[in-house]
């Protein structure tokens, strides 16, 4: 019996041990791969409470996330924060009601549809998100100037096909 073309020349080793062994390297890769998710994600959750209390000492992540969604204009309603962040209708009231006490959002009308309202961050919001913003990315870019462009350029192409 001759050998497949999948088993490399002069193994020795049957076909079906051979796969075990790379299904169990794999196996482990992707073990590897999810416990460093799990501390990415949870660096991420850090940041995030670093970047409210940036903002404000009383906000919770999830209010900075609510906030800085409405900053950047990416969602200006409650039901495009909903949809956008993927959280539960009386999270984002409480967060909404929170950042409008802390005077950090206004609820206007829309020009647009004057019987409708929309959300908009008042100027002290904008001027903390900023600073947020500009702590996180100065962390960010010490961390990631270690790397080559070469590296960073694959990072980036990797993630982008994981995230699809």
């Amino acid at each position: 019996m001759s050998a497949s073309s999948d088993e490399p020349a002069g193994s020795g080793a049957p076909a079906d041990v051979t796969e075990g062994a790379a299904d169990g390297d794999l196996d482990q890769a992707i073990s590897r791969v999810e416990h460093e998710l799990g501390r990415l994600f949870a660096r991420i959750r850090v940041s995030w409470r670093e970047a409210a209390t940036t903002v404000h000492p009383d906000l919770q992540p999830l209010g900075y996330q609510v906030l800085t969604s409405i900053a950047t204009g990416a969602a200006t309603s409650a039901g495009a924060i909903i949809e956008r962040l993927q959280t539960d209708k009386s999270a984002v009231s409480r967060q909404v009601r929170q950042l409008e006490e802390l005077g950090l959002v206004e609820s206007v009308r829309d020009a647009d549809d004057r019987r409708a309202r929309v959300l908009v961050a008042t100027d002290l919001a904008q001027e903390r998100v900023a600073l947020a913003r500009s702590r996180y990315e100065a962390r960010l870019g010490e961390r990631l100037r270690r790397w080559s462009a070469e590296d960073l350029d694959h990072f980036a192409e990797l993630l982008a096909e994981f995230g699809d």
